[in-house]
C-alpha cells in the first residue's frame, strides 16, 4: 500500500468524521504542512473553508465564529511558529468558555530536535490553556488506525463542547510527499457512517433535596439580591426573571448578561449599579443578607467592590460548567448546576414571596439614577459616555452589539440601559485582553447580522490585520472607533497620579491616521464631524462590506468628564437617599 493512499484514508476519515461530529466551519491558514489536510477539507461538501493568512488573526476569527453560530470551529495551520500564533486566541477560549478544535500540522518524529525546518516541539504547546491534547498517530489505512482517527476526532469534538466549553489540541505528525489522491471516493464510508461514536453531553444538576435546602433559606431572606454576569444561554432571561418575580429580588446585570435588552420582563432589572454603587449612602441602604450569582464575573469594579464589602452575606455561585468563579472568596454556597436549570427548580421550590421595601429601595435609586443620566444624552460636544448612552436608541432591531475592552466595555457597563431591542452583546471578557478584538468580530458578523464594533484606537491599532478578513470574506460590519489617541483606561488609574513619564508608558498616543489602513483594506471610513453626523450615519446603517467610523475624543477631558459625572450624580444619590424616609 503506497504512502499516498495512506495519507489519503487517514485524513478522510478524520474529516468526515469532524463533519458528523457537529463542525462546519474550519479556519485554514496556509502552509506545506498542513497540505493534505486542507486539501481535503476543501473537498469536502458540508464544510465551510475560510481563509486568514495571519495564524493569529485567524484563530481570533474562528473564536467569534464559535461565538456567534454556538457550534464548535477548527483551525488549520502548518508547523512551527504559526501553531505558535495561536495561542492567545486559545488563552482567550480556554477563559471565555469557547470550543476551538485546534489542528496543527507537525513533522514526523525522526525530523525533530535534529535541527529541520520550520520544526518547533508542539507537544503540548498550549500546556494547561487546552481541555485535552493528544498527538496523533501517523497515517496508516489499516482498519485499526481508520478506526482510531475517527473516535479521537469524535473525542476531540465532544470534550471542545462538554461544560466547560473550551479548545482542544490535535497535533498532526506528517511524511513527505504530503498530495493525497483526491477522487470521487474520498469519503466513502463503509463502518457506521452516521458517525463513529456518538458522545453525549449532559447538563450537570443538583437532587431535589438540596433544591429544598436552598429554598427554605431564601425563604427567610428578604434582603436578596440576583447578579448576572456573562451568560451565553439564550433561555435564561426568562427563567431568571421568572425567578427574582418569585423571589422577589432585584437583578444586577451585566450587559453581557444579554439581559438588559429583549422582550422578557425587566421589572426588577437593574443597570445602573455601576453608577449609584459608588456612593457610600446608597451602599449603606443597599446592603444583601444573601446574593445569589450566575456567570462571569461582572464588568463593573463599583460592584466587584461592593461584593466584596458584604462579604458576610450568603453568597451562591451557580455554575453549570463546574468552574470556580470566584477571585475575591466570597462564596459560601459553590453550586455546580446548569443555570437555567437552577432556575426554573429554584423557582418551583420556593412560595411566591409579597413585595418588599429591599426591592422598593434598589428599583427607587435605580430609576433616579437614570433620571439624572440626562445630563450625558444633553451632551453638546462629541464624547465617549454619550455614545454608548444612546447606542440602545440607534442600533437597529436584532443587532449583534461587538465592544472592545479598556474604557469601551466599561462605558458600556455604565451607560447602556434597559431597552425592549433584541441586542445581543458580546465581547472577548475571557482573558479581558485588547488582542484579536477586530478578528473575533469579523468572524462573529458570519452569523449575526447586523453587527456593529465599538473599540478604541489601540484595540484596533492592535488587529489592523484583521480586516483583512472582511475583504477576503466579503464582510458586512460596521466599525466605529472612539480615538482618544491613546490608552484612555488608564487615565483612570492610580498611574495618572504620576505624571512624569505617564504619556511614555501608558498614555502611549498613536498619532495615527486610520483611513489610510481602512482603505487598504477596501474599506470606507468617515470621520464623525459631530452627533447630528453620527446620527445620520447610524440610522443610515448596515451598509454593505467595511465601513470604519471614528469619533475623535480627549482623554483629559474624557477623564474629567466621568469623574465629575460620578461626583454630581452621587451628591444627588445621598440627597436623595437621606430625604427618603421609606429607605431607613
Amino acid at each position: 500500500m503506497s504512502h499516498q493512499e495512506s495519507l489519503t484514508a487517514y485524513i478522510a476519515a478524520f474529516v468526515s468524521e469532524l463533519v458528523l461530529s457537529g463542525i462546519t466551519d474550519v479556519v485554514v491558514s496556509p502552509g506545506s504542512r498542513s497540505t493534505p489536510m486542507a486539501m481535503v477539507m476543501a473537498e469536502h461538501p458540508d464544510l465551510k473553508l475560510h481563509i486568514h493568512v495571519d495564524e493569529r488573526s485567524a484563530a481570533f476569527f474562528a473564536l467569534g465564529i464559535a461565538k456567534a453560530s454556538n457550534r464548535p470551529v477548527a483551525i488549520l495551520c502548518t508547523s512551527g511558529t504559526a501553531a505558535a500564533n495561536y495561542y492567545p486566541a486559545i488563552v482567550e477560549a480556554r477563559y471565555a468558555r469557547v470550543p476551538l478544535l485546534v489542528l496543527t500540522a507537525d513533522r514526523p518524529h525522526e525530523l525533530r530536535n535534529v535541527g529541520a525546518p520550520q520544526a518547533i516541539d508542539q507537544n503540548h504547546l498550549y500546556g494547561h490553556h487546552v481541555k485535552w491534547f493528544t498527538e496523533m498517530a501517523l497515517p496508516e489505512k489499516s482498519d485499526e488506525i481508520i478506526r482510531y482517527a475517527r473516535t479521537v476526532c469524535a473525542r476531540a469534538a465532544a470534550i471542545a463542547t462538554q461544560a466547560p466549553s473550551g479548545p482542544v489540541h490535535l497535533n498532526f505528525p506528517l511524511r513527505e510527499p504530503l498530495i493525497p489522491k483526491l477522487d470521487e471516493n474520498l469519503f466513502h464510508v463503509t463502518e457506521r457512517p452516521n458517525g463513529y461514536v456518538k458522545v453525549i453531553n449532559g447538563d450537570v444538576t443538583i437532587d431535589d433535596e438540596q433544591f429544598k435546602s436552598i429554598a427554605s433559606v431564601l425563604q427567610e431572606k428578604e434582603k436578596g439580591i440576583i447578579v448576572c454576569g456573562n451568560i451565553g444561554d439564550k433561555t435564561f432571561a426568562e427563567k431568571v426573571t421568572r425567578l427574582a418575580e418569585t423571589l422577589n429580588y432585584p437583578i444586577l446585570v451585566d450587559p453581557l448578561s444579554q439581559l438588559r435588552s429583549g422582550k422578557h420582563n425587566k421589572d426588577k432589572i437593574i443597570e445602573t449599579y455601576d453608577t449609584f454603587l459608588r456612593n457610600e449612602d446608597a451602599k449603606n441602604h443597599l446592603k444583601p443578607d444573601v446574593v445569589i450569582r450566575f456567570g462571569a464575573m461582572p464588568v463593573s469594579k463599583a460592584l466587584t467592590i461592593f461584593l466584596k464589602e458584604n462579604h458576610n452575606a450568603v453568597q451562591y455561585v451557580i455554575d453549570g460548567g463546574s468552574g470556580w468563579r470566584d477571585p475575591a472568596a466570597l462564596t459560601t454556597n459553590m453550586i455546580y448546576c446548569n443555570e437555567s436549570t437552577f432556575c426554573k427548580k429554584l423557582e418551583s421550590s420556593v412560595v411566591k414571596k409579597s413585595a418588599t421595601s429591599f426591592l422598593d429601595r434598589w428599583k427607587r435609586v435605580n430609576q433616579f439614577t437614570k433620571d439624572h443620566m440626562g445630563v450625558i444624552k444633553d451632551e453638546t460636544k462629541l464624547s465617549e459616555a454619550k455614545v454608548f448612552a444612546q447606542l440602545a436608541e440607534m442600533l437597529p432591531e436584532g443587532a449583534t452589539l461587538f465592544v472592545g475592552n479598556s474604557m469601551p466595555i466599561r462605558d458600556l457597563d455604565s451607560f447602556f440601559l434597559n431597552n425592549d431591542k433584541s441586542i445581543s452583546i458580546m465581547a472577548n471578557r475571557g482573558a479581558n485582553g485588547i488582542d484579536g478584538t477586530v478578528s473575533t468580530a469579523l468572524g462573529a458578523a458570519l452569523y449575526s447580522k447586523p453587527l456593529y464594533l465599538v473599540l478604541g484606537d489601540l484595540t484596533f491599532f492592535h488587529d489592523l490585520n484583521g480586516l483583512l478578513a472582511a475583504k477576503l470574506h466579503e464582510i458586512d460590519i460596521q466599525i466605529l472607533v472612539i480615538n482618544n489617541n491613546g490608552g484612555g483606561i488608564f487615565s483612570f488609574l492610580p498611574q495618572s497620579e504620576h505624571p512624569t513619564h505617564f504619556e511614555l508608558l501608558f498614555g502611549t498616543p498613536l498619532d495615527i491616521d486610520f483611513e489610510y489602513a481602512v482603505k487598504m483594506y477596501n474599506g470606507n471610513f468617515t470621520r464623525i464631524k459631530d452627533w447630528d453626523h453620527f446620527h445620520s450615519l447610524m440610522k443610515n446603517g448596515q451598509a454593505k462590506g467595511l465601513n470604519v467610523f471614528e469619533v475623535v475624543t480627549n482623554r483629559e477631558k474624557n477623564t474629567e468628564e466621568h469623574r465629575e459625572f460620578w461626583r454630581s450624580v452621587s451628591r444627588e444619590i445621598s440627597n436623595f437617599v437621606k430625604g427618603d424616609h421609606e429607605w431607613m
